[in-house]
């Protein structure tokens, strides 16, 4: 059996956005740490919110679904929300399968925090 793991920390950027960083591999058994670290992230109109998944090596459907719960939290909250620092091959993925309609892809975190909020 493979050893999945998945770290996930929250932390205020200089700019007063939230920031949530996964590392690791996003699936059916990690994904509940960050289900839980979206659900305690502060999601505010005026505080932006940016998922920073540089280092994220791997998502499944599961993962997927759990990136969608961001994202609809964020709607409800009226919340700005990106996502920044995909890897090559999971900005593929998550083109294939139409995220690139719901999120918007920042190749860091920095600059999903100096781009326009539409």
């Amino acid at each position: 059996m493979t050893d999945r793991t998945l770290t996930v920390t929250c932390h205020t950027h200089p700019t007063g956005a939230t920031v949530l960083s996964a590392t690791g591999e996003l699936d059916y058994h990690t994904a509940p740490q960050l289900t839980h670290a979206i659900q305690d992230a502060p999601f505010a109109a005026d505080r932006p919110v940016v998922m920073d998944l540089t280092g994220l090596t791997y998502c499944d459907s599961t993962g997927i679904t759990v990136l969608i719960h961001a994202y609809q939290r964020a709607q409800t909250a009226g919340c700005p929300l990106s996502v920044a620092g995909l890897n090559e091959d999971l900005l593929r993925v998550f083109r294939i399968v139409g995220l690139d309609q719901v999120f918007t892809f920042h190749p860091t975190v920095d600059t999903a925090l100096n781009a326009p909020q539409i």
